[in-house]
């Protein structure tokens, strides 16, 4: 099973797809998606989604898992991820993709076996599941890894 992990954001949206097989994890790709801080949001909006729709075409996956947004005491950071996860909620559902939310205490007890783990950890826990010889960097696409993980650590559960 091919999952797509995206820890959403409107300058950066990191995005990592593992292959799941009889429960082992392998990487397959990661990366992220920047849009330019002088266009408008309505552009780095469709920035993300024509972006995101090219990635999901390319590695055709069978699943998107993606952050939600947990709390944000800047209610206008908090708007325009929502605004994100928007885009990112639309791409899955027009390409009717089953789609899992879970949120970063959740993602962190998948990956690192503790909810309140702090980045390093998690970072250090997808290095050692994926079998990776670095951290995957940068750190918006290792929590988008991260995120797959869980998502694959949970349809074991289900």
């Amino acid at each position: 099973m091919i999952i797509l992990g995206i820890d959403p954001g409107l300058a950066i949206t990191g995005w990592g797809v593992i292959n799941n097989s009889s429960g082992q994890l392998r990487l397959v790709d990661f990366g992220v998606i920047r849009t330019a801080a002088g266009q408008s949001v309505s552009q780095r909006l469709n920035t993300l989604y024509r972006e995101l729709t090219a990635i999901i075409k390319q590695f055709a996956p069978d699943r998107v898992a993606v952050e939600e947004l947990f709390f944000s005491k800047n209610v206008k950071t908090a708007l325009v991820v929502g605004q994100a996860r928007g885009v990112i909620l639309l791409c899955a559902v027009r390409r009717h993709l089953p789609l899992a939310e879970y949120t970063p205490p959740q993602v962190k007890q998948a990956v690192a076996a503790y909810g309140k783990a702090d980045k390093k950890q998690v970072q250090k826990m997808v290095k050692t599941l994926l079998n990776l010889k670095i951290v995957p960097q940068p750190d918006d696409a290792a929590d988008a890894l991260a995120i797959a993980i869980c998502a694959a650590n949970s349809i074991k559960i289900h």
